[in-house]
């Protein structure tokens, strides 16, 4: 059978498998489909919440904006929760996530990108994560990218048991409110929390707009944004890496930012590094943008 062409070229199909990680992503996926011959209202309900906590609280607000580009300041203890909530998203414990982040804006679609679409778009998506060669098993090579991480104990900590945290939860939801919970609240939560996440370092590069003339293929995208919490105003992100908010305009919903204010009202966090206005407005005018091709 020949492969589609839209595969041919896609560098996920010349690495080995990594069979663990394939395996839990392929019992997930399983498990979210699952979940919809189980539902409920309260079952949604819940799936909803926790993907807010994972998605925005852990991963948006917790190991990007803060762990990784330290876009704003706050207090350890906060610091700590966020990143607890960043391991309930199940993208790994924050220095091997903040690491491959980093690496990416370093080398972003060129030679050591983990995951740039000029290696194939289902590469970009998804393959770096399930081939053995990808750079996030590369632990050794990881470790230069976060000096500061490896000098805290509870980021070692929580680094190694990254699964406890969501081990625990379904643990909870099994014995409180039965398996339909379970399905809803662990599995179909994390499986669209997951795929929304990978829609940054895929979709957020193939197609969108253009604000800021950077020298990646990064896009602003309305609906990824709408799926992430706001992480989906990716170019934004790319021209002001460590900007805490990445929609720039008044129209560009990103509730990570909301909550980060939310947190600046409380005296929770601090030392905000925005953009200069004059930089915002520097090359403002949209850039349109044309489907991504690899070349």
């Amino acid at each position: 059978m020949r492969m589609p062409a839209i595969f041919k070229r896609d560098k996920t199909f010349g690495q080995p498998v990594e069979w663990v990680t394939t395996l839990f992503m392929i019992l997930f996926h399983i498990g979210a489909i699952a979940a919809l011959f189980m539902f409920s209202w309260g079952a949604l309900a819940l799936a909803v919440l926790l993907w807010w906590i994972a998605g925005s609280l852990g991963i948006g607000m917790g190991y990007h904006r803060l762990l990784t580009h330290r876009g704003y300041k706050a207090p350890k203890w906060i610091e700590y929760v966020l990143t607890v909530c960043g391991t309930l998203a199940l993208e790994g414990g924050p220095i091997a996530w903040v690491a491959t982040h980093r690496l990416h804006h370093q080398n972003t679609d060129k030679e050591g990108d983990p995951h740039s679409p000029r290696d194939g778009g289902f590469w970009a998506h998804t393959g770096w994560i399930i081939t053995g060669k990808a750079i996030h098993n590369k632990s050794q090579e990881l470790l230069p990218y976060v000096p500061e991480l490896r000098k805290s104990k509870f980021h070692v900590w929580i680094s190694k048991w990254h699964w406890v945290p969501i081990s625990v939860l379904g643990l909870i939801l099994l014995v409180s409110l039965g398996w339909q919970y379970v399905m809803w609240g662990i599995f179909f939560r994390t499986v669209i929390g997951l795929h929304t996440t990978w829609l940054v370092n895929s979709a957020t590069h193939m197609w969108g707009s253009r604000r800021f003339p950077t020298h990646d293929t990064s896009r602003n995208s309305f609906w990824v944004a709408m799926l992430t919490f706001g992480e989906g105003w990716h170019n934004n992100h790319h021209a002001h890496p460590q900007s805490p908010r990445h929609g720039l305009a008044w129209y560009e919903f990103d509730l990570n930012w909301y909550g980060i204010r939310a947190l600046c009202l409380v005296h929770l966090a601090w030392d905000l590094k925005l953009p200069q206005r004059k930089l915002r407005a520097k090359n403002n005018d949209t850039i349109s943008a044309q489907a991504f091709q690899a070349k």
